[in-house]
């Protein structure tokens, strides 16, 4: 079996911790979704990124039959990063899975948005979000002594730094 080679890290930039806000509880048909904006250290979260990021959610969320083990609510990211752009759209389905697409553009043209390439996951702070929302599903869903509560995970949002 070949080793793989050691490299030394050598990191491009400083890590900062990032704003993470959470924009607005938004419907697209049957569903509802949270909405987050992150920006990098001098950077402005663009609307029309994020119109663009509602747009794309409407084409992602399954509906009809594959909608079929899923409950309506989800939550998105809108992430301008210092090297690119990242919109990641998340829903809940099968009592505990989460749905996860990822999508890029680049800063110079924000508007041309691809999938990621394969296999990419998610940044660091972007899993801030996914953690956060990760934690609100187990607390208000699944782990709720009173019972799965929809509008308590809804109502529980994420403000802080990444």
């Amino acid at each position: 079996m070949q080793s793989v080679p050691r490299r030394k890290l050598k990191l491009k930039n400083e890590y900062r911790p990032r704003p993470v806000h959470f924009l607005e509880l938004f419907e697209c048909g049957p569903w509802r979704v949270k909405l987050y904006g992150l920006a990098a250290e001098h950077k402005r979260l663009l609307p029309e990124l994020v119109k663009a990021a509602k747009e794309l959610a409407r084409t992602v969320l399954p509906s009809g039959a594959e909608a079929s083990d899923a409950y309506g609510v989800g939550f998105a990211g809108v992430h301008c990063g210092l090297d690119s752009n990242f919109i990641f759209i998340d829903w809940w389905a099968n009592e505990n899975e989460l749905h996860h697409h990822v999508f890029t553009s680049s800063l110079e043209k924000p508007l041309e948005i691809n999938r990621a390439p394969e296999g990419l996951a998610a940044c660091v702070f972007d899993l801030q979000v996914i953690w956060f929302e990760r934690n609100a599903w187990v607390e208000k869903v699944l782990a709720n002594p009173r019972g799965p509560d929809i509008e308590a995970y809804l109502e529980r949002v994420l403000s802080d730094q990444a």
